[in-house]
């Protein structure tokens, strides 16, 4: 099975099935492994309402903790909700410095855009730094990275966008990443396959742009892709029957149906 030796398994591993027996076949009852990291999370905004509470005009259920909560639960870190928090600048402070005190990895969805009520980015600099904010992809352009420092300790804060697409596209080609090297991951990166779009895809050059795709094979093996529907960054349902992400690249032009295209399958990823 293993050359005299040789490695079963090396530091930086997330461990999977197969390694725990692989571990067990040697006789090991057990082995230094890296401590869960610490996650907090919580939502702003003063239309968002819990399940459960009612739903006043112009409010919304928040969905966005939900979608957090099953995204991080499959890295095996362990959790935090901070629920919803209103969009006041003296409750918004204190929920970022408690998190910061109680979390290595501090995640907001809302607050980072440029609304008059959105303070996320002002308390980020109060509290720490802002490494950048506004990035060229779509969805997902208004999103925010840095730190917050208080009372000597240190927690990344990664403020994703306020619309549920927008959430889970930048926590895939951002936060997941980031929070699997922090906890000691060497290798992070999604697969990338090749597949043929089965309709044309509007696209400008100058911005990265992510389609929700469902991506099959037919009966000569290739793989195609079709994109589910309208695309806007409010439409979760595009995210529910999806099984892949359309990557669009920065440079890349409109695609033509038949042309191939770059998609991140989610199995194994979501």
């Amino acid at each position: 099975d293993l050359s005299k030796g040789r490695p079963a398994l090396v530091a930086g591993r997330i461990l999977r099935p197969a390694d725990l027996g692989l571990i067990a076949s040697l006789g090991v009852g057990s082995v230094p492994v890296k401590r869960r990291l610490r996650v907090g999370f919580f939502s702003t905004g003063d239309e968002l309402r819990s399940i459960g509470e009612p739903l006043d005009p112009g409010c919304v259920y928040d969905s966005n903790r939900y979608t957090l909560f099953g995204m991080l639960k499959r890295l095996g870190v362990d959790l935090k909700d901070y629920g919803v928090i209103k969009d006041q600048p003296d409750l918004l402070k204190r929920a970022f410095a408690k998190a910061a005190l109680e979390c290595d990895a501090v995640i907001t969805s809302g607050g980072v855009s440029v609304g008059e009520a959105d303070y996320t980015k002002q308390i980020m600099r109060e509290l720490g730094d802002v490494a950048f904010w506004k990035i060229a992809m779509r969805p997902g352009r208004p999103m925010a990275f840095g730190t917050l420092a208080v009372n000597g300790k240190q927690a990344v804060l990664f403020g994703l966008p306020g619309n549920p697409v927008a959430v889970m596209v930048t926590f895939y080609q951002f936060v997941r990443n980031a929070l699997l090297t922090m906890s000691g991951a060497s290798q992070t990166s999604p697969i990338l396959l090749r597949a043929k779009s089965s309709s044309a895809i509007r696209k400008k050059p100058g911005r990265t742009e992510f389609q929700r795709g469902i991506l099959s094979r037919h009966g000569t093996g290739d793989c195609e892709v079709s994109i589910t529907g309208s695309q806007g960054s409010g439409v979760l349902r595009s995210m529910s029957e999806a099984n892949c992400l359309i990557v669009l690249h920065h440079h890349q032009d409109s695609i033509a149906s038949g042309d191939w295209v770059e998609v991140i399958p989610f199995e194994g990823l979501i």
